[in-house]
């Protein structure tokens, strides 16, 4: 099981990539993967948020928390790197 610690460390290298642009992998269940593109707005405590620049000129926001990094339902790929994050 994973400690505070590995949740801290999630949450500083997400907050290193504020206002760059992000693709985002999320594990919706039963077989459904959602891809969007976005830019990372901002992040919290508990949280971090996505603006999704959608279809019909209106921007999304969606908010995912550091344990969905952490158990993979959430994948980050920032335009500056390649791989997705990883819990070390």
């Amino acid at each position: 099981m994973a400690n505070g610690n590995t949740l801290d460390q999630i949450r500083k290298n997400i907050t290193g990539y504020i206002g760059q642009k992000v693709t985002l992998k999320a594990d919706k269940g039963r077989k459904k993967v959602m891809v969007k593109e976005g830019v990372l707005e901002n992040t919290y405590p508990s949280i971090f948020v996505v603006k999704i620049e959608g279809e019909f000129d209106a921007d999304r926001r969606i908010c995912y928390s550091y344990s969905d990094v952490l158990t993979s339902t959430v994948e980050l790929t920032f335009s500056t790197q390649q791989d997705p994050i990883e819990v070390n």
